[in-house]
């Protein structure tokens, strides 16, 4: 015979546990912060993402990213963590939509966990190529890094798929060409770039640009000219 209160107290922790799994079950939905920094987007707990409403998550999501870029200095913090955790259900909710790992993959540019940013920007790309949007933040990831051949690549793919008017593509690609010595090209793109959004910085870098530049060619003129001499 087992003391009745021996059985009531088993059934009072089965209770507790049965507690504790449903918090853990909405935790895994709703928080699963851990996982997701760590960028392992696989969760112990099955969801049906079927059950969730894309417009909440996306509206939610955006709500997060936004202040995420706002507040996170690059670090994880609240609004981060959130946008991560939204993102990432989307993601696995519709994983055609190249929006949601565009936007994992630039969180996680930002707290500078290259892994998974660049892979989420090369699934986006490997999912639709035609956008121009994963080139352009390969582009900025790499220009951070200080990757500028790599940087470069991305940046003109990008304006080859559409940003061809995007001022921050045209103002890297002439800041790129500079860096590399290459003035005629590094106007070519600086001058579109004031055609977008004409402002004194960037008319005073053109200036400098365009003096460098005259210099190159009284350089090169003056050595044509000494080696027809010889």
């Amino acid at each position: 015979e087992i003391p009745l209160r021996l059985v009531g107290s088993e059934m009072c922790i089965r209770d507790r546990i049965k507690i504790l799994l449903v918090i853990f079950f909405i935790l895994s939905v709703y928080n699963p912060s851990c996982a997701v920094i760590k960028g392992e987007l696989e969760y112990q707990i099955p969801i049906d993402y079927s059950k969730l409403s894309t417009e909440e998550l996306e509206n939610k999501a955006g709500f997060y990213y936004g202040l995420a870029l706002k507040t996170s200095n690059g670090k994880v913090n609240e609004d981060m963590t959130s946008a991560l955790n939204l993102y990432a259900i989307l993601s696995n909710k519709n994983p055609e939509n190249t929006f949601y790992k565009i936007r994992l993959g630039h969180l996680y540019d930002i707290i500078g966990k290259d892994r998974y940013a660049k892979g989420y920007f090369f699934q986006a790309i490997g999912t639709d190529s035609s956008q121009p949007e994963p080139y352009f933040r390969l582009g900025e990831f790499y220009y951070r890094r200080e990757l500028y051949k790599k940087a470069l690549n991305m940046y003109k793919e990008a304006y080859k798929r559409g940003y061809i008017g995007n001022y921050d593509t045209l103002y890297k690609i002439g800041d790129i060409y500079e860096k590399f010595g290459d003035t005629e090209a590094a106007l070519k793109y600086l001058k579109l770039a004031a055609q977008k959004s004409p402002n004194s910085e960037l008319d005073n870098k053109i200036k400098r640009v365009e003096n460098a530049n005259a210099i190159n060619k009284e350089y090169y003129s003056d050595t044509r000219i000494r080696l027809m001499e010889r």
